[in-house]
């Protein structure tokens, strides 16, 4: 999986667990896609918490630190579960304060497209899941890097791969950013680094951090078997990545690169891997079309085939999940919201 179900907190209520984070050119500009609420959980979700902020973290100077923040709250459903909702940009210093009230850009109901003052577009609401993924793949590069040994797959036969997320459903939220407005944000070469955050309301009137993603598949990889560093992959902050998480993620690597064989000095590999990976974020250049593949990362569209390229890279080693695009049944639009919608 991405980023579905990654660990416990997460799956208390789904409706806060990011499954993914798109990123990509759009028909006016840049899309940010965040999808939550994933139906394989088997939970009675509803559209998306209303304790909570769903927000969009944009760095645009590269210390991995948001310099902008893109936040939606909803409220309570109509009698057709339609939910109103608010987005808020919040900027500069404040972008990474939980209690900065930011400017209200734009207000509306799930279900429907909803204009920003600032040319902004938003849209939220159940679609299907675009993310494709083969779970006997995904269980056999979950316990190589557990335990340090080659992704195993004697017996599996790729004729009889199958999506696990076919026919399922996801609550997206979908913005659509002016180039216009992100463009002072980033340096000079248009270059930010993207991630997703859910938090949700405390008793003591603060904001508790459930969930984080940035690029696919950090949680299949690394946190697959061992939901204590899930949990701690999803609290921590960028910038701190590489200090909480380095040293493991090495190890990690190391030890399938060494059981493949494939690098003369596994533990630079593994350096080498990490150093792309940490800190977690999704990068982009302002404009460009979005791929994300063998040759590069430059954010990811609805199609990317972001499990063969995150366990071949991690893995230095050729992985296939033995499916692709094809195998989703909800297919996503080259038009706005983009996402399947009324799957």
């Amino acid at each position: 999986m991405s980023h579905h179900l990654d660990s416990p907190i997460a799956r208390t209520d789904v409706r806060l667990d990011i499954t993914d984070v798109y990123l990509f050119r759009g028909e006016r500009g840049t899309v940010f896609v965040m999808n939550v609420g994933h139906s394989l959980a088997g939970q009675d979700v509803r559209g998306f918490h209303t304790e909570a902020m769903y927000e969009f973290k944009i760095d645009g100077d590269g210390d991995a630190v948001e310099d902008l923040t893109y936040r939606v709250t909803f409220v309570d459903g109509d009698a057709v579960g339609h939910q109103r909702m608010q987005l808020r940009r919040i900027s500069g210093v404040e972008a990474v304060d939980p209690l900065a009230p930011g400017v209200v850009l734009a207000e509306g109901t799930t279900e429907s497209t909803v204009d920003g003052v600032d040319g902004s577009r938003m849209w939220a609401g159940r679609a299907g899941d675009p993310f494709w993924v083969e779970p006997d793949v995904l269980q056999a590069v979950g316990e190589a890097f557990q335990r340090g040994r080659r992704i195993n797959l004697y017996g599996w036969d790729p004729k009889q791969a199958r999506n696990l997320f076919a026919g399922q459903t996801v609550y997206s939220l979908v913005l659509e950013v002016p180039d216009a407005v992100l463009v002072p944000v980033a340096a000079r070469d248009q270059r930010i680094g993207v991630w997703g955050l859910t938090t949700l309301a405390t008793d003591a009137g603060g904001w508790r951090p459930i969930n984080r993603a940035g690029l696919p598949m950090i949680h299949p990889l690394f946190a697959q078997l061992n939901e204590d560093l899930g949990n701690r992959l999803n609290v921590g902050r960028p910038a701190e990545d590489r200090q909480n998480f380095g040293k493991t993620i090495i190890d990690m690597v190391a030890g399938v690169v060494a059981a493949n064989g494939t690098a003369q000095d596994p533990h630079a590999y593994a350096e080498m891997v990490t150093s792309r990976i940490l800190p977690n974020l999704l990068p982009y250049t302002i404009g460009t079309p979005a791929a994300f593949g063998f040759a590069g990362w430059n954010g990811r569209s609805l199609t990317d085939n972001a499990p063969d390229v995150m366990f071949s890279f991690a893995g230095n080693s050729a992985v296939s999940m033995g499916i692709g695009r094809e195998s989703v049944t909800s297919k996503p639009s080259g038009t706005w919201p983009y996402v399947s919608v009324g799957s």
